[in-house]
This record gives C-alpha cells, structure tokens and sequence, in this order.
C-alpha cells in the first residue's frame, strides 16, 4: 500500500482501507479469496485510488461492494482461463487421429536408423547425445562423468547433430 504520506496523497477511500483493513480482509477470504486476500485488497486500493474523488455517502458499503465486484471479476477471469485450459485439452487429438499402424511403423524405422547412424559415431557421441537430449543432463555433468573436456563434449554433440540433420534430410527426400 502506500509509503509514507509525503510520497503519495492518500485519499479519503484509501484511509477508509487502511482504517478497515482486518474487515476488508475477512471479508475478501470468506468470499473465496483465500491466500490471495492481501492482493486482493492491494488490488481494491489501486482501484479506489484511481476512483472519481467525489464524496461517497456510506464509504464502507462503497468498499465492500467494490470488494464483491473484485471477486467477480476474479472468479470470471477464472472461469475464463479454466474455459481456455479445457478447450485447449479438447483438442488433443482422438483415437481416429492416433497415428495408424503403418505411421507407427515408419517411426519405429526411423528411430532405429538414427541409432544406427550414432551408433556409427562411436559409443561415446551416441552416449553424450542421449544423456542430453534424452535424459536432459548438462554438458557440464556429461564431462565430467566421461573425464572428458566440456569442448569435447560440445564438439561430439556437434557431430551427432550434423548427422541427424543429414538422416532428417534424407528421410524427407523420400
């Protein structure tokens, strides 16, 4: 909220909030507003702030109306983006759209032609691509297991990439 009064003029809304707070805030979390009560009410000071300065007959009604109208807005963005979330996961693709068997077949292919082709490379630029690529461990890590330089390791990735590029380019040639 705000600093010290010589930074920002407080209105007479926002001492309404400051001398209120406990029950804004009681408030705010019966309502559903849970952990998310304090920015909730930072949420409604910036919005009383920003309010029209014209004198207000009942503050405290004025308050917890703009509170309710907060939590409404809230639970609507909420639903929105769940909305979103749903529609999203609906179009994940159905049985029909699985990948038929002869699809499936032709990946399995392809795989192993990428093996082959690291396998070529030698055991250790196979092991170095698989423990980045696939299981995600850092080239730092990757050195330091195989005793080797971190520009060794860089320079096997490199290899293994040209190679899988080339394979790439083969495969959608066909």
């Amino acid at each position: 909220m705000p600093g010290t009064e010589g930074e920002q003029q407080i209105s007479g809304l926002q001492g309404v909030v400051i001398n209120e707070r406990s029950r804004l805030m009681r408030f705010l979390a019966a309502r559903g507003a849970g952990d998310e009560a304090e920015d909730m009410l930072h949420e409604l000071w910036q919005r009383v702030s920003t309010a029209a300065g014209h004198p207000i007959a009942d503050p405290m009604s004025y308050l917890f109306r703009a509170a309710e109208n907060l939590m409404r807005d809230v639970r609507r963005s909420n639903l929105s983006r769940e909305r979103r979330q749903f529609d999203w996961h609906e179009t994940a693709p159905t049985a029909e759209e699985e990948p038929l068997g002869e699809r499936v077949l032709i990946a399995r292919e392809r795989l192993r032609a990428v093996d082959a082709v690291l396998e070529q490379l030698g055991p250790r630029v196979a092991r170095i691509f698989r423990r980045y690529r696939i299981e995600g461990i850092s080239q730092i890590t990757i050195a330091q297991e195989l005793g080797i330089s971190l520009s060794s390791v860089e320079k096997d990735l490199q290899k293994a990439y040209r190679a899988v590029a080339q394979l790439k380019a083969k495969f959608d040639a066909e």
